[in-house]
């Protein structure tokens, strides 16, 4: 899949950016959940039909975050892991499109005129609830005006389930909720984190548990404090295991920031500088503080076989 990088206002004389007749998914697509999926399946489709390439567009930083929302700079699915979902869905090319405050201003008519008619779309593909241009004042009904006949546009229906809308907003409640199961179902694969494995305190050695300290490489929602049963993938290999996200309150006082420390089951390579991706199965239980490391040791050794159970 191409990545092609874009931002407002668009330089025609960089002709390598302009693909021609194209079918375009757009939206932030932040997890890239079932319901996302949908739309850019939908394009895949209609590409097929016509003939054409299949693209998407979407932006970063994410809207909402340069709009002053500041939950919004954390993201469930970070560029560089959407980019590969993306390509694993069969998409042609992804536009980058950057979110600044010149493209935030941008009138509806104009980020059609400007944006989309210069990039030679040929369909538009857009969920039921997308927005675009100053103040989010573009609805999908706003968009088929303003195409003119230059470009159809589909939109895409809510995709519920359990009756329930899919969304990136109660995938983010979910993860801070500790729901792991519920996350599973709307993304239709596990939440995963990622990052490189860094020193640590090596406090889980002495316990008998040796873990792996995660340094996150991009910003995630974080689920909530607890205890998770994982698979976690590392110099090409998979791994059943047990994570605490959290600030061990055993060991500190008054950490707010939380550390990622991963126990992988029958493990004892050497994997400091790797890169690490986590995924994360079910939820075992809330961080809490142990009165004696003996409690917690005999806590750490339930939590293994539960995981084991539930993996």
């Amino acid at each position: 899949m191409r990545i092609i990088p874009i931002s407002y206002p668009i330089n025609m004389d960089d002709l390598d950016l302009i693909v021609g007749d194209q079918v375009v998914a757009i939206g932030d697509f932040d997890g890239v959940h079932l319901g996302h999926q949908e739309v850019i399946g939908r394009a895949l489709r209609t590409a097929k039909n016509l003939g054409l390439k299949a693209a998407i567009m979407t932006f970063h930083p994410h809207p909402r975050a340069v709009m002053g929302q500041d939950r919004y700079t954390d993201l469930i699915t970070p560029m560089s892991k959407k980019m590969k979902m993306f390509e694993s869905l069969g998409v042609n090319h992804t536009y980058v499109v950057t979110f600044d405050a010149s493209l935030m201003r941008l009138s509806p008519e104009h980020f059609v005129d400007q944006v989309l008619d210069r990039l030679g779309v040929e369909s538009v593909i857009c969920g039921f609830d997308f927005t675009f241009g100053f103040q989010g004042k573009g609805t999908p009904d706003s968009l088929c005006e303003l195409s003119h006949g230059k470009f159809s546009v589909e939109v895409v229906r809510p995709f519920h389930m359990d009756g329930e809308k899919v969304s990136s907003t109660l995938i983010r409640e979910s993860l801070q909720q500790g729901d792991i199961d519920t996350v599973t179902r709307l993304l239709g694969r596990p939440y995963s984190i990622s990052g490189i494995v860094v020193d640590g305190e090596k406090r889980g050695r002495t316990l008998g548990f040796p873990t792996a300290n995660i340094q996150l490489d991009e910003s995630y929602v974080i689920p909530t404090n607890g205890v998770y049963a994982i698979k976690a993938s590392v110099k090409g290999e998979t791994y059943k295991g047990v994570m605490n996200i959290g600030v061990k309150p055993t060991f500190t006082t008054g950490e707010l920031k939380p550390s990622f420390e991963a126990h992988l089951f029958d493990f004892s390579e050497q994997i400091y500088g790797e890169h690490m991706n986590v995924e994360l199965i079910a939820f075992l239980r809330p961080e809490r503080k142990f009165s004696s490391l003996d409690d917690l040791v005999t806590q750490i050794k339930l939590d293994v076989e539960t995981a084991k159970n539930k993996l």
